[in-house]
C-alpha cells in the first residue's frame, strides 16, 4: 500500500465530478521545466503556489498567482480556453492539480510538489472554504455544461457532521481523500517529486522555501530572500489575499480574505470526539499503512 515505485506512472482512468475534467491533461504539452503543485484541496495549495511564484519571480510583491497558476483539471474553464492560455505563457509555468496520479498524465520532465495535511485539518479548511460560498460559486460548479454526476449541495453548518459525512463515505461531496494521499506517497522516491507536509512547512517556512528552491533548482537572489519569505507568510498573504486567493475571491462571501483563512492546525480537537479521532486514524492506518498514517497526522518534524 505504501510501496516505492522507480517509473513513471501512467494514467489509468478519466475523473469527473462537479469540478473535475481530467481530459485537459491528454492534451497539455508538457515543457522540460514545467512545475506540478499538487493535493487532495485545503492542504497548502496556494501557498505553495504563492511560494513558488516568489521563487520564481524574485519576491516580487505585484506577481498574482490566482491568474497566472491555474488549477488545470478544474472543469471552469474549459481547457478549450484554459489550454492556449496555459501555452501562451513565457515564463517558466507552475500548475495545480487535486488529482490522483492514476488520473493524471505524469510527465518525467516535470518537477512534482504533492503537500499533504492531516484529513481533520483538511475537513476543518474545507468547512469554511465551502460553507462561506456563495451562489456564484454554486453556479459554476453546477450550472456549467459539462457536469458529470450529482451538483454539490450547501454545507451543513455544524462542522463535526460535515466531517462525519465526509469521512463515512470516501470523501463526498468532494473526492475521496485516501487514494489522493496514497498514489502521490508512492511517488516520494522519484527524482521528480518533492513529498511536503503542511505542518514541517509551518514550523519552518524559510526552511520549506530553501527546499522548493532546491528541488526546482532556483538559484535565489539573497539580497531578495527577506522579501520571499515575507510575501509567503500568511499575514501577507491574507492582507494581499486577492492576489492568492482563485478568481480574486470572488466565490466567497466576504471575498478572498474568506479563502485565505487561518493557516492553522487542530481545530478539531474541541469539537470532534475521542472515538471520532479514533475512528479517523485507524481507517488512515488501515488506507494508507503506518508509516504513512504518521507522516500525514504529524509530518517529519515533529
Amino acid at each position: 500500500m505504501a510501496t516505492i515505485i522507480d517509473a513513471a506512472p501512467q494514467k489509468l482512468r478519466e475523473f469527473h465530478n462537479h469540478h473535475f475534467d481530467s481530459t485537459v491533461w491528454n492534451d497539455f504539452a508538457f515543457r522540460d521545466d514545467d512545475i506540478v503543485i499538487a493535493t487532495y484541496g485545503k492542504s497548502g495549495t496556494t501557498w505553495t503556489q504563492q511560494i513558488v511564484g516568489q521563487l520564481i519571480f524574485n519576491g516580487d510583491p505585484e506577481i498574482n498567482v490566482s491568474e497566472i497558476s491555474p488549477w488545470m483539471d478544474l472543469r471552469i474553464p474549459p481547457k478549450e480556453v484554459k489550454l492556449p492560455a496555459v501555452e501562451a505563457q513565457a515564463h517558466r509555468r507552475f500548475l495545480k492539480t487535486h488529482l490522483p496520479v492514476d488520473a493524471l498524465v505524469f510527465s518525467p520532465q516535470a518537477k512534482y510538489i504533492y503537500i499533504g495535511r492531516d484529513g481533520r485539518d483538511v475537513m476543518w479548511s474545507m468547512h469554511n472554504h465551502h460553507f462561506n460560498a456563495n451562489q456564484q460559486w454554486f453556479g459554476a460548479l453546477n450550472d456549467s455544461p459539462g457536469r458529470v454526476g450529482p451538483p454539490i449541495p450547501p454545507a451543513p453548518e455544524c462542522r463535526r457532521s460535515y466531517f462525519r459525512h465526509w469521512l463515512a463515505t470516501n470523501g463526498e461531496p468532494f473526492w475521496p481523500f485516501w487514494e489522493n494521499v496514497r498514489s502521490w506517497w508512492a511517488l516520494r522516491a522519484l527524482p521528480n517529486v518533492l513529498v511536503l507536509h503542511f505542518e514541517d512547512m509551518r514550523r519552518d517556512m524559510p526552511g520549506a522555501i530553501r527546499q522548493v528552491a532546491e528541488f526546482l533548482e532556483i538559484e535565489v537572489d539573497e539580497a531578495r530572500w527577506p522579501a520571499i519569505v515575507e510575501h509567503c507568510g500568511f499575514d501577507w498573504m491574507k492582507a494581499n489575499a486577492a492576489q492568492c486567493a482563485p478568481l480574486g475571491g470572488i466565490f466567497w462571501d466576504g471575498g478572498a480574505g474568506v479563502f485565505i483563512n487561518k493557516g492553522t492546525n487542530g481545530r478539531w480537537r474541541d469539537e470532534l470526539t475521542a472515538e471520532d479521532c479514533a475512528e479517523y486514524e485507524a481507517m488512515a492506518i488501515a488506507e494508507l499503512g503506518p508509516e504513512c498514517a504518521d507522516w500525514l497526522a504529524q509530518g517529519r518534524g515533529a
